[in-house]
């Protein structure tokens, strides 16, 4: 069976999706953080609360750009919750709001982990996400794909790789939350995170062209065999 042609993707779309998600989840929380406590006295355990907003307000465009909430969407909700709950049990300091945002992370690596146990493993919702611009043939092309095996077991790899990056940095984040001042970890942390995420994207960027090029060589080879049978 031969792969389908990927729909012709809009990048007006994709770039103003990649904006939004850089300036709200890093760039408004940093700023947030140090205008009010360097500018309006606030305390550092409420201006990191009050930054976590911006997320929030990431996913709500996004649910009503696209008029819908997907996996994606979902989990990122899920997660959002969970952060707020985590933040206002225990200690109510900035160093603990850091330690647990950092656990929050190790739990998404754990549930990377956890979804290569379902039928679909989270990064195929991630990669529908964002290899695709959200329209409804590239989201029916993406859903297609999955009936190859090697598109599944690519898949799945990713989803191991991530999941075991995100615990491994979620660690190293907490171990620094302890050796490092709060005001170095408030711009260090986001730039952990998205430092990871963007490694963890060149990376499987890479490793998803390997894997397209090798199931793209054995479709030809299999072509060119049933032809020379045929002959």
């Amino acid at each position: 069976m031969s792969t389908p042609a990927k729909p012709a993707r809009s990048g007006g779309a994709s770039a103003i999706g990649w904006v939004l998600t850089i300036g709200l989840n890093v760039v408004a929380p940093i700023v947030t953080y140090n205008t009010l406590t360097e500018d309006h006295g606030w305390s550092e355990f409420s201006a990191l609360l009050l930054s976590s907003a911006w997320p929030v307000l990431d996913t709500a465009i996004m649910a009503a750009w696209r008029r819908k909430i997907d996996e994606f969407a979902m989990v990122t909700l899920v997660f959002l919750v969970i952060t707020a709950v985590v933040s206002l049990v225990g200690a109510h300091t900035a160093r603990a709001l850091l330690i647990k945002d950092s656990s929050v992370t190790g739990l998404f690596g754990l549930l990377c982990l956890v979804t290569l146990l379902a039928p679909r493993p989270l990064m195929f919702y991630f990669g529908r996400k964002f290899a695709t611009d959200g329209t409804p043939a590239s989201t029916a092309w993406w859903n297609g794909m999955w009936q190859f095996e090697g598109f599944r077991s690519t898949m799945r790899t990713m989803t191991l790789v991530w999941g075991v990056a995100y615990v491994t940095e979620a660690l190293v984040r907490i171990a620094l939350a302890y050796a490092l001042p709060t005001k170095t970890m408030v711009t260090l942390s986001p730039i952990m995170i998205y430092g990871v995420l963007g490694a963890l994207g060149v990376w499987t960027a890479w490793f998803g062209k390997r894997r397209a090029a090798e199931g793209a060589r054995r479709q030809a080879e299999a072509e060119a065999a049933a032809a020379a049978a045929i002959a």
